[in-house]
C-alpha cells in the first residue's frame, strides 16, 4: 500500500494532470476557460473571487515553500525553525480559512441565484468537493498536531519524500511515520491535481503572458471639427 500511495499514485496524479492539459489545448482550446457566469451576477462575484483567489495563492506558495525549500535554506537567512513554525500554523491557517470564505461565498452565489445555479455542472459540484476537502483536510491536519510552541516537522518527512518523487526515486519510506490527517490530505491533494485540467481550474494554466509582448493599440479621439461638420451624433 505504501509503494502503490507514496510510489505510484504521485505519478498517475501528474501524468493524467499532463495528458488532461495537452487534450484539452489541442482539442478542447475554446473550452479552456472558468466558464465564468459574470454575465448573470457580478456583485457577489466581485467579493467572492478575489478573496477566493488570493487565499488559495497564500495556500500554493506555503506548500511550495514547505515541501521544496529545505530547512537548511530557511536557517541560512536567518528563520528559525521556531519562527517558520509560527508563520506555517498562523499564516497558512489564516490562508486557508480566507481561501475557504471565498468557496463558501461563490457556493451562496450558486445556490442563492438562479441563472448561476443552473450553469453550474455535476464537473463544477466535485471540483468544489475535493477542493473544499483538500483545504479541510490540511488545516485539520496542522491544527491537531500543533501547538503555538511546536508541532509536527513535515520537513523531515513529507517535504524530502516530495523532493523524492523529482529525481525519479519516490522515498516511500518517509510516509510510513506520518499522520493520517497528513497522509489523507496528501492523497485528497494529488487527487485534486489530477483533476485540475478536467475541470474549470484549468484556467490557471491560461495566464495571459502575449499580452505582455503584443503590439500596442492606438485609440484616437475624434476631430471635434470633424464632428461639428458631421452635426450632433445621434442618440436612442
Amino acid at each position: 500500500m505504501n509503494v502503490l500511495l507514496w510510489g505510484a499514485l504521485p505519478y498517475v496524479a501528474f501524468a493524467l494532470l499532463v495528458a488532461g492539459i495537452v487534450w484539452r489545448y489541442r482539442y478542447d482550446r475554446f473550452g479552456w476557460t472558468t466558464r465564468s457566469s459574470q454575465i448573470y451576477e457580478s456583485k457577489l462575484l466581485n467579493i467572492a473571487s478575489p478573496v477566493f483567489h488570493y487565499g488559495i495563492l497564500f495556500v500554493l506558495a506555503g506548500h511550495l515553500l514547505g515541501l521544496f525549500v529545505p530547512a537548511s535554506w530557511t536557517d541560512a537567512i536567518g528563520v528559525s525553525a521556531h519562527t517558520y513554525h509560527l508563520l506555517s500554523l498562523y499564516g497558512g491557517t489564516l490562508a486557508g480559512v480566507v481561501a475557504l470564505a471565498g468557496i463558501a461565498l461563490l457556493v451562496y452565489r450558486r445556490r442563492t441565484r438562479a441563472p448561476v445555479f443552473r450553469a453550474t455542472t455535476a464537473n463544477d459540484k466535485v471540483m468544489y468537493l475535493v477542493l473544499v476537502a483538500a483545504l479541510v483536510l490540511g488545516m485539520w491536519a496542522k491544527l491537531a498536531h500543533s501547538t503555538p510552541t511546536a508541532g509536527y516537522e513535515y520537513r523531515d518527512t513529507i517535504a524530502p519524500w516530495s523532493r523524492s518523487l523529482f529525481r525519479l526515486s519516490p522515498d516511500v519510506a518517509l510516509m510510513s511515520g506520518v499522520p493520517v490527517l497528513y497522509q489523507i490530505h496528501a492523497v485528497v491533494g494529488m487527487i485534486l491535481i489530477a483533476l485540475v485540467p478536467y475541470t474549470r481550474l484549468i484556467h490557471m494554466f491560461a495566464a495571459p503572458v502575449q499580452y505582455l509582448f503584443r503590439p500596442y493599440i492606438v485609440y484616437r479621439s475624434p476631430d471635434e471639427r470633424q464632428l461639428a461638420r458631421r452635426g450632433a451624433p445621434r442618440g436612442w
